[in-house]
């Protein structure tokens, strides 16, 4: 039996060519210590392929069409063998890849590993990044739910604001002038076609280029690098000291892409894929579009940023990013590499980290949308002054929704300005104009209500009753 399988086994290599696929691996010599800092590109090229394979397995069922998307997902997430885990594991796989990604690219500029002769290592690098954001987003508008299509909503409008090419570059996205069937059919192409192929290519690319130029060696102190010897230098460091790929580094890239695979499978069966929302509406209004993770810190920025800024911010920011990235390696193209003599390149890291962590947190954190659950205002204290008025006007601030962005006591939403104590703010005349002619953040509703709702809105307001203090400690139960 052992000779029948030899003899198979020799026959495939001889025709296939098995063995000199991997002849690449096992003659390519890497710089001696090269540790675990150098794992981050492979476990990003595994959780690509782990992607790949549950992309595939999600496609057999899924359904780009208006009618049937919410419905298929449906079935996916609940009656298919194990499609709740390999949704599970798709979704925290581009989490993972992006993670990765972002760790592999501070590797890289931290020992300067984009220096000479490896620019175009760094320059694809940053194309891979972009798409690799970009999918992500395209396959959160697949889910077709009331979330998704207003987080595309969301998109298309800040994208709309971007002069000069903003319109045409929204119009590109939603496949029109309004978010339906053609949006659908667009996301789908550009997530399962267009943007794999393009990826696939540049990640091809990427690693002849690792080939071509050999992985970059571990910073030293004082080793200068320049672009005149370089190369001469790194051939016969690597003769003297290089040490073969496989297997006497590989090792450590499967031991810590199983790691990888581990954690995503955990968190796959242990937390899932996002809960899906209502069945796409545009007509429901009362959604919090909640973007993943790693979009909240750009969520967080356009809700902290004034929104006459947003044009600007939306040209200019992207704009400057990709010219300050692209550009790194033709800046600094040789000298030091190490960490240790570049303390502006360790500083500038921290930075981002910083404020890419704030901004993430605050909104994962904030309440940047009006609350839509908010309950009905407690009762008022029965005091000598109160009156009808101010009692139809409580009733009103409620039904027109006012509590959803304005807190009293306890209750409401936090987007607009507290009103528990307006009244040590604001006169009665200053309150009736806010409310008639709005503000950049807020409708004017000097049309849509009468003098009598006006009247009882105001008196409300100006009213010196405060909320039941045992109400503000315990608000009503939902």
């Amino acid at each position: 039996m052992k000779k029948k399988l030899r003899k198979i086994g020799k026959w495939l290599n001889d025709r296939g060519g098995f063995s000199e696929l991997l002849k690449p691996l096992k003659e390519h010599l890497v710089p001696p210590g090269t540790g675990w800092n150098y794992v981050w590109g492979s476990a990003t090229l595994f959780c690509l392929t782990v992607q790949v394979f549950t992309g595939i397995a999600l496609a057999f069922l899924y359904q780009p069409s208006v009618n049937a998307a919410y419905q298929s997902l449906q079935y996916i997430e609940n009656q298919a063998f194990m499609g709740s885990f390999i949704r599970g594991l798709h979704n925290w796989g581009a989490s993972g890849m992006v993670v990765l990604l972002g760790a592999h690219m501070i590797r890289v500029y931290l020992t300067a590993a984009y220096k000479y002769p490896r620019e175009m290592s760094w320059i694809t690098g940053i194309l891979l990044l972009g798409i690799t954001l970009t999918m992500a987003m395209t396959g959160q508008l697949l889910r077709w739910d009331s979330n998704a299509i207003w987080t595309g909503v969301l998109v298309a409008e800040q994208t709309g604001r971007i002069p000069f090419v903003g319109d045409a570059i929204a119009h590109f996205f939603i496949g029109g002038a309004t978010l339906g069937g053609d949006t659908l059919n667009r996301y789908f192409a550009m997530h399962v076609f267009l943007f794999p192929a393009l990826l696939f290519s540049i990640v091809g690319y990427h690693l002849f280029l690792v080939f071509r130029n050999g992985i970059s060696e571990p910073p030293k102190p004082g080793r200068i690098i320049d672009p005149k010897t370089y190369r001469q230098w790194y051939q016969k460091m690597l003769k003297k000291k290089g040490v073969p790929f496989f297997p006497d580094v590989i090792w450590r890239d499967v031991v810590f892409s199983l790691a990888v695979l581990i954690g995503l499978i955990l968190l796959a069966w242990l937390v899932g894929a996002p809960e899906l929302t209502k069945p796409a509406d545009p007509t429901i209004l009362e959604i919090e579009p909640k973007p993943d993770w790693y979009f909240k810190w750009i969520y967080a920025i356009f809700a902290l940023m004034n929104r006459f800024l947003e044009p600007y911010f939306l040209f200019f920011g992207p704009l400057l990013g990709i010219i300050l990235l692209f550009s790194i390696p033709f800046l600094s193209c040789g000298g030091e590499r190490s960490p240790l003599t570049r303390p502006w390149a360790m500083a500038g890291v921290a930075l981002t980290i910083a404020i890419v962590g704030s901004l993430t947190y605050a909104g994962l954190k904030a309440d940047w949308v009006p609350a839509f659950k908010a309950e009905p205002l407690a009762d008022y204290v029965s005091i000598p002054d109160s009156n009808a008025m101010a009692e139809r006007g409580k009733h009103l601030f409620y039904d027109m929704k006012c509590i959803y962005c304005h807190k009293i006591g306890e209750q409401g939403g936090s987007n607009g300005p507290e009103l528990t104590e307006v009244e040590n703010r604001l006169d009665e005349q200053q309150i009736v104009l806010q409310i008639s002619n709005g503000s950049a953040d807020m409708p004017a509703y000097g049309g849509s209500l009468s003098s009598g709702e006006m009247k009882a809105l105001v008196a409300f307001l100006l009213s010196e009753k405060k909320i039941n203090e045992q109400n503000r400690k315990s608000p009503p139960k939902k």
